[in-house]
């Protein structure tokens, strides 16, 4: 026995032991329509520039603190070693300088 075109479409009856026909695979639920047109936008096109913000400073924060002790060490004794260098250099042109090292050529 085939069900018939109103229990197809979802008349509401019971069929057989398995309780309701609702139609078939892509079907469900009553007869296919026809001259539906649904029309959908992904999240991420309506909120392009959702959580930016909020990501920037958390990711930045994190990139920050993973590279940190890679490049702070070398970057500190760099400026000392400079720091030093020039107020050697100062002190090796100035007056003092030139009197305690006169006699010596570097």
């Amino acid at each position: 026995m085939h069900p018939t075109q109103r229990l197809m479409g979802g008349g509401g009856q019971a069929v057989g032991t398995h309780g309701l026909y609702i139609g078939t695979w892509g079907n469900f639920g009553g007869m296919k329509q026809k001259g539906i047109i649904s029309y959908g936008i992904a999240p991420n096109r309506q909120f392009p520039l959702a959580g930016t913000a909020h990501d920037a400073i958390f990711n930045t924060w994190r990139r920050f603190s993973a590279q940190v002790f890679y490049w702070a060490p070398p970057m500190i004794a760099g400026y000392y070693i400079l720091n030093w260098a020039i107020d050697r250099n100062h002190y090796l042109n100035s007056k003092a300088g030139r009197a305690e090292f006169a006699g010596q050529e570097e």
